[in-house]
């Protein structure tokens, strides 16, 4: 598998994921700067955390309209798997790849600590090492990772199998205290209608090494390489 990481101005996140990536396939992504217009011939391609632009105006905004987006954009229109955490999240709802939008948190407040995650669906290309139910514990550091989107796609998210991650209690329950930042219905990542574009706010990429405490994020990157492989 083949990937390519795109950094923005104000990406803190491009170490970890590439550390991540090289871990499952063997392979250092490309690092793709915002202002080229091309990318490599890739299987996957990540957009990672940080505060892209220094998050003015709106979270995401601005790098949503980086020359590099329209060939992301182009790419996840052809297949390619497209895997945007925290701030890349952000950006890829801003750009239209993804429906709804991130608020700032409920409280807030920064939030930097372990959570829990339930996998709804086992799918390719980034669930499929994990079981519907499994409960993953990794990382969330934002400021607004509140997912907002109305009733009506909510309910088409929801129907479509779209809802891939949700915060949760370690046992699975849902519950407004495990909620860190007041996400609509738990709500922590979701793909686009294709399946190859996944947002999530919390960072599997930080817990894939022991020695990191722990490898609960690792079955998404072990997924990915195992479905996009050459």
């Amino acid at each position: 598998m083949k990937s390519a990481i795109v950094v923005f101005p104000g990406s803190n996140r491009e170490r970890d994921m590439a550390l991540a990536l090289k871990r499952a396939t063997g392979k250092d992504p490309v690092i793709v700067w915002h202002r080229g217009q091309e990318l490599p011939k890739v299987d996957l391609i990540a957009l990672p955390g940080g505060f892209a632009h220094g998050d003015y105006l709106r979270c995401g905004a601005m790098a949503a309209k980086s020359p590099i987006m329209a060939e992301v954009k182009k790419r996840a229109d052809q297949g390619v798997a497209i895997l945007a955490v925290c701030n890349g999240f952000q950006v890829v709802t801003e750009a239209g790849l993804l429906p709804g939008a991130l608020l700032p948190n409920a409280g807030l407040k920064f939030v930097c600590r372990d959570v829990h995650l339930r996998v709804e669906r086992s799918m390719r290309p980034f669930t499929g090492r994990y079981n519907a139910g499994t409960v993953i514990r990794v990382p969330v550091a934002h400021h607004d990772g509140n997912y907002y989107a109305d009733k009506d796609t909510l309910d088409r998210l929801e129907g479509e199998g779209r809802v891939l991650f949700r915060y949760c209690a370690p046992d699975g329950t849902l519950a407004d205290q495990h909620n860190p930042n007041g996400s609509a219905r738990f709500i922590a990542g979701i793909t686009n209608e294709r399946g190859n574009v996944l947002g999530m706010m919390p960072h599997p990429e930080d817990l894939v090494d022991p020695l990191l405490g722990g490898t609960d994020g690792a079955g998404l990157f072990q997924g990915l390489a195992e479905s996009l492989a050459a």
